[in-house]
């Protein structure tokens, strides 16, 4: 069997695509000693905040440090409920967990995976504090019924944007479509931050100024008025007392570097092409394996803009065509993800088999094919080739 040279592009842990402009950032922050959560964070934080819509930015180490800080903010804890998707990392989930609250697990819609309104309208009681959805594959959720569900009743809407930055509903971009919206840097993702990081968006400031105080260990210091303000809002305290700190609660270190928020600031500029690039492949994977017997393509709902992180087909007989993608063509194809309540540690909590049946039923067909801009005609047509060739 002859390979292509290009193979290794298809590898998923290949998705970071960086250049001369981030060295070149990178060279600067080196220059100026390289600190921690300093001015290019802030830059970094206000120029992903406005280009998603919303007036306050936060950056953190991680998604799943931005989920915990989420969870913080709109106050879930032991005693409340969290609605939530099955479908996604098990990040999603255990930030609610993190904090005491019970999860509830939603079903999905058959055809985008993400959650169903219809169901999370059946699992809402009284408990429910937060309604924590995923952006799933890069495709926005359905937002108006949950939004309808959720207002009413004071029950707090979650973003899980780790898929879906620059993604939009309705012309509204992912972020800015719930209270508080969550983004993965991480090196698969649509853009990137040295492998790791993270940013939060919110509209409201107490939100903002409560998720910004844990984000850096409940620290307060002292100002000229004789107020204690979180240590990050007072970046240059001054007055007799300059050096006083405390803390007012078990916080965490959940800040970025500016080496990497510099590296963000240049692949934010480089994200809509980054997507458009997304888009032409997934139209290019939908033109060529159109009309396979067995393989079901991607639906794209009409109101969103999608940015195909993933590139999700279903399969009648999943394992078989994964195992032979991986052994005869040598592409390891994925499954993302496990539902998260028949996980070991969910189960051991007490869910189970039956709860959501529709994503228990794709989980037996799902496969994510390897999409991002550094894929060359050389791959795509081998990666294609092999899919027909097997499914």
């Amino acid at each position: 069997m002859t390979l292509p040279k290009a193979i290794h592009e298809l590898e998923f842990s290949h998705g970071a695509m960086y250049g001369p402009e981030e060295e070149a950032a990178l060279l600067e922050v080196l220059h100026a000693s390289a600190p921690s959560c300093g001015p290019k964070v802030k830059e970094f934080e206000e120029r992903f905040a406005a280009y998603c819509g919303c007036p306050y930015g936060l950056a953190v180490t991680s998604a799943t440090a931005g989920l915990e800080l989420a969870m913080i903010g709109v106050g879930a804890g032991p005693g409340d409920e969290v609605i939530t998707t099955p479908i996604s990392w098990i990040s999603t989930a255990n930030a609610a967990a993190a904090r005491g609250a019970s999860l509830v697990f939603a079903d999905v819609d058959p055809r985008t995976l993400n959650l169903d309104p219809g169901d999370v309208a059946r699992k809402i009681t009284p408990r429910t504090k937060a309604i924590l959805l995923v952006h799933l594959f890069g495709q926005p959720c359905d937002m108006d019924p949950l939004r309808e569900l959720a207002a009413p009743r004071g029950i707090r809407i979650v973003e899980d944007c780790a898929h879906a930055p620059g993604a939009e509903y309705q012309g509204r971009k992912t972020g800015t479509l719930g209270d508080i919206g969550v983004f993965s840097f991480h090196q698969q993702k649509n853009m990137t931050t040295l492998g790791e990081g993270g940013l939060v968006t919110t509209s409201d400031r107490a939100l903002y100024e409560r998720m910004l105080s844990y984000r850096s260990l409940c620290c307060r210091t002292y100002d000229p008025k004789g107020k204690y303000l979180p240590l990050d809002a007072a970046r240059f305290p001054m007055g007799r007392r300059y050096w006083y700190l405390d803390f007012d609660d078990v916080g965490y270190n959940f800040r970025m570097t500016d080496a990497q928020a510099a590296v963000g600031l240049v692949q934010l500029a480089k994200l809509d092409g980054f997507n458009a690039r997304r888009r032409e492949l997934a139209a290019e994977y939908s033109r060529r394996l159109c009309g396979i017997p067995g393989l079901t393509l991607p639906y794209v709902s009409p109101d969103v803009k999608h940015v195909f992180h993933s590139y999700c087909v279903q399969v009648r007989d999943k394992e078989s065509f994964m195992w032979a993608m991986y052994t005869e063509k040598r592409i390891k194809v994925w499954s993302h993800y496990m539902p998260i309540h028949l996980t070991t540690a969910y189960r051991n909590r007490g869910h189970r088999d039956g709860e959501c049946p529709v994503a228990e039923e794709a989980f037996r067909h799902y496969v994510s094919l390897p999409i991002h801009p550094r894929l060359t005609a050389e791959a795509v047509d081998y990666l294609l080739t092999s899919v027909r060739d097997l499914a």
